[in-house]
């Protein structure tokens, strides 16, 4: 059941008094420069929710929140250090809390609020939609994943906390875009997100690893609240882990359908999951077309826009450079000829609804061979695709179809090797020029 607006606030202001080592200089009642609620910014044509005070002070809210629980457990670094805190995790996520001796009391509140079953949690749902996506992560994924990864960089309130952890280096922003491929593609194993399952411990790593980079970031000089806010609230959790159902959302609507089939609700219970595992409340969890597309778009809408090249520039540079997979069989080696063209493409029709200019000023050139190099891939990925998908609807071939993609998938999880899902405060870029670059 969604917090009342009174409720929420108070969620938020509850940050100050409960972790003031943390949150005790923030000034809450703030409106950072981030957030943008004026009519122009919401549009003329903004649906009416969209211009419901209510809503609008509800999303505000929600970017001044970040992880009460997990924050928590983070808060903890100056006194058990950052490896043992996931050291602690681990065992908890793998064995239990019983596997923990003298666990503290942050993390089993932690653990305790992840192993809540939401009211509307279906399980088998889960289940078909991880089944169903299996497909797409073992066979398309790969191709996606650098080019979605690239669309978080586009604004820069909301990239500066991926600048100050030391991604604009091609290795580190290598090791983020594995490590969110490892995540979403471990999700859809065969009972990965049961209680002890892999994607459940990847999921608490996840948040451990948003909450470092907040303990850090705050800590930091170089970020500053007026402007930019809580580092990685919750709304900007949303566009990662929907991503894949708001444009899955945009396409029934465009096809005149208001309500998903049954195939394509599987897929949505499987996001909404995975999004409460990573601490999103259900209120940013929407299961209808319309209500995934309107919570995304007031987010967007709200979020103030601006793009520099001292951090998103240098993001989305490093990213392209990033080096994502070994080159040490025939297949990869292809892969990484015709990854980074398809990426582009991708990027520049899906996020950029085909501005090239636009594309440019941020970093991605995308040529006359990146266009025919992703058409071909594009024509390959689906003819594949689609084989597969044929085939698992076949009674007999089902079982085996599906044991094939797993076993791709594992494949796929020991080549990106493993995540680490680590923020080191020794890492962090202190400069200066990249909080107060204000080019718009």
């Amino acid at each position: 059941m969604a917090l009342t607006l009174p409720q929420l606030r108070a969620k938020v202001l509850s940050q100050k008094t409960a972790l003031p080592a943390l949150y005790g200089k923030v000034d809450f009642d703030l409106q950072p420069e981030r957030f943008d609620d004026t009519s122009a910014s919401l549009g003329a044509t903004a649906r009416p929710s969209h211009a419901d005070p209510e809503r609008v002070a509800r999303v505000r809210a929600y970017t001044m929140l970040g992880d009460v629980v997990a924050d928590a457990y983070a808060a903890l670094m100056p006194t058990y250090g950052f490896r043992n805190l996931i050291a602690m995790l681990t065992r908890a996520c793998d064995s239990g809390l019983d596997g923990v001796q003298d666990a503290p009391p942050q993390l089993v509140a932690f653990i305790r609020a992840m192993e809540q079953i939401p009211a509307w949690l279906d399980m088998k749902l889960v289940e078909d939609g991880a089944r169903i996506d299996r497909n797409t992560a073992a066979n398309v994924a790969p191709f996606l994943v650098r080019g979605a990864f690239i669309a978080t960089f586009m604004n820069k309130y909301a990239a500066l906390p991926m600048a100050l952890t030391g991604a604009l280096s091609t290795e580190t922003s290598a090791r983020r875009v594995k490590e969110t491929a490892t995540f979403f593609t471990t999700s859809v194993l065969p009972g990965a997100l049961t209680r002890h399952g892999p994607g459940f411990r990847a999921a608490a790593m996840v948040r451990l690893m948003h909450s470092m980079v907040r303990f850090n970031a705050l800590r930091s000089k170089a970020w500053d609240v007026a402007v930019y806010g809580i580092p990685i609230p919750q709304v900007d959790q949303m566009p990662a882990g929907l991503i894949a159902i708001l444009l899955l959302s945009r396409q029934v609507i465009a096809q005149g359908r208001t309500a998903f089939t049954p195939q394509e609700r599987a897929r949505v219970e499987l996001a909404r999951y995975r999004c409460f595992l990573l601490g999103l409340p259900e209120e940013l969890l929407p299961d209808t077309p319309q209500g995934i597309i309107d919570i995304m778009n007031l987010r967007d809408e709200t979020l103030r826009k601006g793009f520099d090249d001292a951090t998103c520039g240098q993001l989305v540079r490093a990213t392209l450079a990033a080096d994502l997979s070994s080159k040490d069989t025939l297949g990869l080696r292809l892969y990484s000829a015709v990854e980074p063209s398809f990426a582009k493409v991708f990027f520049l029709r899906r996020f950029l609804e085909g501005d090239e200019a636009r594309a440019r000023a941020m970093g991605v050139t995308v040529t006359g061979v990146d266009k025919f190099v992703a058409a071909a891939t594009a024509a390959f990925l689906f003819a594949r695709g689609a084989i597969f998908d044929r085939a698992a609807r076949i009674a007999f071939l089902a079982g085996p179809i599906d044991e094939i993609l797993v076993r791709k998938i594992r494949r796929q999880l020991a080549r990106l090797g493993h995540a680490e899902f680590t923020t080191d405060a020794s890492a962090y870029k202190p400069a200066t020029s990249i909080a107060t670059t204000q080019t718009a």
